[in-house]
């Protein structure tokens, strides 16, 4: 009966304390972005509006790749900087339910037992000692709460609340990097492949024209000198191909390593190169822009520099607890749940800083000037998130130029080359036209290879800006 009345009790004040409470501290509120309705390099956008936990998609479909697809979904689940992630938003989350836990009572049993002996002043002729050996059982419940009057434990809870939401959005920028790195690798990858591929047709063509320089010289027609020419041209483009030997291994061995694999056990066959780059849509909104991990990340920062103000001024106030207890005692275990061996008993206490010299006051100037730079983290992050995509849809829109104007100096290169080549057969020209002739158009396709491959990695760049796509409707 005791036991219930001592529950209803506890449970009465700690309602009513509850219901009396009130938080201190500034609610948050959500901070102004700059008002965009446009892009300056791309026509068609909408305003920018918040949605960053919109549906990002598998973005690398885009550039239609069944194998650079299969990749990329193996940095989901193998990437070790993204399973990190991983755990530390599953350890943010964690703390949300340990500081949730806080609001409730703690409840405790305690139970005990022991044996003990009372000396007696009196003392026997052989020396032994008298005294009375007996025996003490003990079973008590308690317990305690804090309540939230403040709101310093509720504050404490957003706190961790926003920072587990910033974690996630962590994860997904973590998850972000790892797939557009791995793209990019992969793209480049392919573009050398092409790039030895002009190689090989090259050298097949430089190994002819020192057979013809080699034929000619022997019989007479030109100098040794036509002859080193052309073995150091071959020697060099032979040179350049060895070196795009070695970029090619480095790059397999990166994209082993972001899809979890030992670098021995990981290999990517050459293969063609499919230079094809989505096209932006010219109504792509700008709202896609607030998808952006790092962007929602930054904001959730606020948040909790928001609650830790909160909390800091909580501080100024005392802090309460209530305490129950309710326990049985005896020195038999048959004696122990007799009404006559209980013992209850129930307080509530307070605390309260008289004086510590200004640290409460430094503490709160602390948080709120910690909140600031917060602020301005934010709104730095939103600014350069809208530079990032001025800036690839410009590099976007000036690569398709040149890449046309690439083409057409590789297609006359070409041309020229032929013509001096032909021109040397009939003795109308030196050979050090056909070197020119031969270096400018080997520079000018691996040019146009490299314009194409530009593309590619800017079309990556300009999703990673947007957050992970730019897919609208989505």
């Amino acid at each position: 009966m005791r036991l219930k009345l001592l529950t209803h009790t506890f449970v009465a004040a700690a309602f009513v304390l509850a219901a009396s409470g009130c938080a201190v501290g500034p609610d948050y509120q959500l901070l102004s972005t700059p008002n965009i309705s446009t892009f300056k390099q791309a026509d068609g956008w909408i305003s920018a509006a918040p949605a960053d936990m919109l549906e990002r998609g598998p973005w690398w479909l885009l550039f239609g790749d069944p194998v650079l697809t299969d990749l990329a979904a193996r940095v989901e689940v193998s990437n070790q900087n993204v399973a990190a992630a991983v755990a530390s938003y599953a350890q943010a989350r964690a703390l949300v339910r340990e500081q949730r836990a806080g609001l409730f009572p703690a409840v405790t049993l305690d139970s005990g037992a022991n044996r003990s002996q009372s000396a007696s002043g009196n003392s026997s002729a052989a020396g032994s000692s008298g005294g009375r050996t007996g025996n003490n059982y003990q079973v008590s419940i308690g317990g305690s709460w804090e309540p939230d009057v403040w709101g310093r434990l509720g504050r404490a809870v957003g706190s961790s609340t926003a920072s587990a939401q910033a974690s996630e959005a962590d994860l997904a920028s973590a998850r972000l990097s790892a797939q557009g790195e791995l793209a990019v690798n992969y793209l480049t990858l392919r573009q050398l492949d092409a790039q030895k591929a002009l190689f090989g047709t090259t050298l097949t063509g430089f190994q002819r024209t020192l057979d013809i320089t080699q034929n000619r010289y022997t019989v007479g027609i030109v100098a040794k000198t036509d002859v080193l020419q052309a073995q150091t041209q071959l020697a060099n483009a032979q040179a350049d191909d060895a070196g795009l030997t070695r970029q090619r291994a480095q790059l397999e061995h990166a994209i082993a390593v972001l899809v979890g694999e030992a670098p021995a056990n990981f290999t990517l066959t050459p293969a063609a190169w499919n230079p094809s780059v989505p096209d932006v849509p010219v109504g792509v909104p700008s709202e896609l822009l607030q998808r952006r991990p790092d962007i929602a990340a930054a904001e959730r920062g606020v948040a909790v520099a928001n609650e830790q103000i909160g909390i800091a001024r909580s501080a100024y106030y005392p802090s309460l607890s209530l305490g129950a207890s309710y326990g049985l005692g005896a020195s038999r275990v048959a004696d122990l749940f007799s009404v006559s061996s209980s013992v209850w008993s129930f307080g509530l206490s307070a605390a309260q800083s008289l004086f510590n010299a200004g640290a409460t006051t430094a503490r709160v100037a602390g948080r709120e000037a910690a909140h600031a730079q917060a602020v301005a983290r934010y709104r730095q992050t939103v600014l350069t998130a809208f530079q990032g995509v001025e800036d690839q849809l410009a590099a976007t829109r000036v690569l398709l130029v040149q890449q046309g104007l690439r083409r057409q100096a590789s297609e006359a290169a070409d041309q020229v080359e032929q013509q001096v080549l032909n021109r040397y057969r009939s003795g109308q020209v030196s050979y050090t036209e056909v070197i020119t002739a031969q270096a400018t158009a080997l520079n000018a396709r691996r040019a146009l290879v490299q314009a194409m491959a530009d593309r590619q990695t800017t079309a990556v760049a300009l999703i990673q800006s947007l957050g992970g796509g730019w897919q609208a409707g989505r």
